[in-house]
């Protein structure tokens, strides 16, 4: 089976700021090429940090209201000095948290979801930066075709890897969930079959009805 790579799927055209960047020409950067977050790199262009919308809002929110009648919460320290910011290096969020281009889609995902981070610059093995890998970057598994899911489940999982016969098991997808009907040689390759599916590329779940031959429980 082929699992699309981090490196597959990142924008490897990426805008970079540099650490002593002024505040407003990190929004300008952000503005002119339409992102929503830039890496911070250093002289080797190694991340060091990433500074996004949600990083320059704090300079926003720290104002005073004129009206006085929204009543906000003490800041912490740590936002209160990125608050009171004028350069990139003292705004953005750090350290950076980064990928490697030869993860899968699932190493990534956790990753952003552990750290609760919408992207991940993609460094090698020298830490430079290499591209910068999204969300949406790795949703783009899941717009994969019935066709081509049915197709590597049924011949390069079932028969080369499981080596069962193309009359054994049948595979059915829509929508990217899959269905296997069928019988198997043994019980205990009904969970190892349906765990190998699950680790296709594309699939969103699986169900199966399947019969065994002999029970090895």
């Amino acid at each position: 089976m082929h699992h699309r790579t981090v490196g597959e799927l990142m924008t490897r055209s990426v805008v970079r700021a540099r650490p002593q960047m002024p505040f407003k020409e990190v929004a300008r950067l952000l503005a002119d090429n339409e992102v929503t977050a830039v890496p911070v790199v250093d002289n080797l262009d190694r991340p060091i940090g990433v500074i996004s919308e949600a990083d320059l809002l704090r300079k926003a929110a720290d104002q005073p209201d004129p009206s006085g009648r929204i009543v906000l919460p003490h800041p912490e320290a740590w936002e209160r000095i990125q608050a009171e910011g004028a350069r990139a290096e003292e705004i953005m969020s750090a350290p950076a948290v980064c990928a490697r281009p030869e993860w899968t889609v699932v190493e990534a995902a956790r990753l952003m979801a552990v750290h609760g981070i919408k992207r991940l610059p993609v460094v090698d093995e020298a830490d430079r930066l290499q591209g910068i890998v999204s969300r949406g970057d790795l949703l783009r598994v899941f717009l994969r075709t019935d066709d081509a899911i049915r197709e590597e489940i049924h011949t390069d999982l079932l028969r080369r890897t499981m080596r069962l016969a193309p009359s054994e098991v049948s595979v059915e997808v829509r929508e990217g969930q899959v269905t296997l009907t069928g019988s198997v040689p043994a019980r205990s390759l009904i969970p190892v079959v349906v765990q190998l599916c699950r680790g296709v590329d594309g699939v969103v779940s699986v169900a199966e009805h399947l019969r065994y031959t002999t029970d090895d429980s």
